[in-house]
């Protein structure tokens, strides 16, 4: 099994933070006259403590943002804990938000309504988390075909093809779930918040540095504690965990596609009681902010176990941990259990 290895940012020479164009400065004008008041100060190292005002789309761009910026930033998030992030929707004042903000960090692709908003908003320093590593394009399953070895396009956007979630074309955004790809997007984002605000350069370059090596550390976790399982293959409620799979030599079979609230196929549903029992599938694992109905529904079907597979895609008090490594480090535990590995 590879240990990881992160690309070194000599290999970046070019700064690689999006920049959004200008267009819907003047139509947001007005609202974000109106969010002045809100209690969220403005760029320009506006918050309240006097640090970088930072936006994040969701948590784990939240996380990383909070991690290497320290105390120089004031962190806020678009998706409240406890919120789906794939539907979220955004509110004029929200979207006026981004317009004040001295960094904005997101993942194109996985929040349509963020997507918009940033490149309406004008904002000067984005840092937008696919152009920091690559995508690939994993099966949207709920056609009951396996596509979780289809097209791998080097510079993070994989072709279109039939049989895939539209709303995801780009490629599968679940990037975070492998800690490879994530410590991509942590030195992405260090680069970003140090050209926002070249005056703790440094201090974000050792932020970085020290977080890449925890990501590192994770990733060996994963491949040393999945190594010697039995049994490879795992069911979940929604595709979310194919960089993970692939990662680990492992095989995801989901419920739904990428979207979590796609709705499966009767030879969807067919085709997994099929391969739980040709694999040997011991537990259909479900989400903290998806409904668990299909998913309880099959395991009752096949006299299997359910337990908890977290996207981290927020932290509530349901998550099995407090923070991206934490929630991670309690998959690794749910997998290994699982999948029989020692």
């Amino acid at each position: 099994m590879a240990v990881m290895t992160v690309s070194p940012r000599a290999r970046r020479s070019r700064s690689r933070i999006s920049r959004m164009p200008l267009a819907g400065v003047a139509a947001l004008g007005l609202l974000a006259l109106s969010a002045c008041g809100s209690g969220d100060d403005g760029g320009g190292g506006g918050g309240e403590g006097g640090g970088l005002d930072v936006v994040a789309s969701f948590y784990p761009m939240e996380f990383l943002a909070e991690r290497i910026g320290g105390e120089h930033v004031s962190v806020s998030t678009l998706t409240e804990p406890g919120v789906e992030p794939h539907d979220l929707d955004l509110s004029p004042r929200e979207t006026a938000r981004l317009s004040e903000a001295d960094l904005v960090v997101y993942l194109q692709g996985l929040q349509p309504a963020v997507d918009e908003a940033v490149e309406q908003s004008g904002v000067e320093h984005v840092a937008e988390a696919t152009s920091f590593t690559t995508l690939e394009t994993h099966g949207d399953e709920v056609d009951g075909e396996d596509h979780a070895d289809e097209g791998h396009e080097e510079e993070g956007h994989a072709e279109e093809g039939d049989g895939h979630d539209h709303e995801h074309e780009g490629g599968d955004p679940h990037i975070w779930l492998d800690p490879v790809r994530y410590a991509e997007v942590a030195e992405g984002v260090g680069d970003a918040l140090a050209e926002a605000d070249p005056d703790h350069a440094a201090d974000y370059a050792r932020n970085t540095e020290q977080l890449v090596g925890e990501l590192q550390a994770l990733d060996e976790e994963f491949a040393a504690g999945l190594q010697d399982a039995p049994s490879r293959t795992f069911i979940t409620t929604h595709a979310a965990f194919g960089y993970l799979a692939e990662r680990y030599e492992l095989h995801e079979e989901a419920i739904t596609g990428i979207d979590p609230e796609s709705e499966p196929s009767a030879a969807r549903m067919r085709d997994l009681q099929e391969i739980a029992r040709e694999d040997g599938v011991t537990t259909v694992f479900f989400e903290t902010l998806v409904s668990d109905e299909t998913a309880r529904t099959l395991a009752d079907d096949l006299g299997l176990e359910t337990a908890v597979l977290d996207p981290v895609e927020g932290i509530t008090d349901d998550s099995p941990g407090a923070d991206y490594l934490e929630v991670m480090r309690a998959n690794l535990a749910a997998l290994q259990q699982a999948l029989g590995a020692r």
